[in-house]
Order: C-alpha cells, then sequence, then structure tokens
C-alpha cells in the first residue's frame, strides 16, 4: 500500500482538515483519503454526464427531408391559414 507525504499545506487549511476529521471521528489521514476518493468519484460523474445542449440533440434526433429549403418554407407558407385578427394586426 502506497504513502503519500504532503508538503507545503499551510497551518489555517491543516487545523480545517484536522477539525473536519474529528467531526466525522476519522483520522486526519483517513480525512484526506476520503476527501481524495470523494472528489475523484464527482470528476468522474461529472465527466460522464452529457452536457444539456447534447442531451437535448439526442432526444431531438435528426432532421430529415430531400426537400430543399425553399420547398420546405413554400409548404410552409402554403399550409397557413389566413383569419380575420391576423390581418387586422398586420
Amino acid at each position: 500500500m502506497a504513502n503519500l507525504q504532503i508538503k507545503g499545506m499551510s497551518d489555517d487549511f491543516y487545523a480545517q482538515i484536522k477539525e473536519l476529521a474529528g467531526s466525522e471521528s476519522r483520522s486526519i489521514s483517513q480525512q484526506v483519503l476520503f476527501m481524495t476518493k470523494e472528489y475523484l468519484l464527482k470528476k468522474q460523474q461529472v465527466q460522464a454526464a452529457k452536457m444539456p445542449a447534447q442531451a437535448l440533440l439526442e432526444l431531438s434526433g435528426a432532421w430529415e427531408d430531400s426537400r430543399t429549403p425553399e420547398e420546405i418554407i413554400g409548404d410552409l407558407k402554403k399550409s397557413r391559414k389566413n383569419s380575420a385578427a391576423a390581418r387586422e394586426v398586420f
């Protein structure tokens, strides 16, 4: 089993870890190991999570149509119905 020595840690940071370790009934070494494992697990979960845009693209699927953009626009315009309310506004 490997050992790790940490150099350059400020006294304030060490005191915070020591206080946290005591409140969770762990030794300082156990606390540092616990926090390191927790950090690495969360990092893996974040990396594995999909970005919102990627999830949306996967849900929406691909647009497949053999018509040209002009044909699609023409079909959309033909399918619209004029109404008296719309004519009053425009």
